[in-house]
Formats: structure tokens, sequence, C-alpha cells
């Protein structure tokens, strides 16, 4: 288990929302498929919609510009 993974662990077991966030992005960042990176993303983008996170729109834009959202 990485770092990463303890604690995204760590965080769900909080239910601290605000830290996953940050965490799915960065683990969407070092992904090394687009597979994995939309996975990350749309984890990252459902907990930021839950709290109305300032990275909400640009994670929904990344996730767009990947083919896995649809534009309104």
């Amino acid at each position: 288990m990485t770092d990463l993974d303890a604690r995204l662990l760590a965080a769900h077991a909080a239910g601290d929302r605000a830290v996953l966030v940050t965490l799915y992005q960065w683990a969407a960042d070092a992904a090394e498929t687009d597979t994995a990176r939309g996975f990350y993303l749309t984890h990252a983008h459902v907990f930021a919609m839950e709290i109305d996170h300032p990275d909400t729109a640009c994670l929904r834009a990344a996730l767009i510009d990947m083919g896995r959202e649809t534009p309104l």
C-alpha cells in the first residue's frame, strides 16, 4: 500500500470530503492510464460537488476534456 492509498483510506474513514477531493486529484495526477485518471477525477468531482468545493468546475472541465462528462 502506498502512502497515498493509506491517506485515502484514512480520509474515507474520517469522512473528510475536502481532503478526499485533494487526494483524488493527486491520485489522478499520478495515474499511469487514462482509465485510472478518469476514475480518480470522477471521485474527486463527486466529493467536490457534495461540499461545493472551489475545484468543482475545473474537475468537471477535466472530465469533459477526457470525454467522460457531457457539456451542458
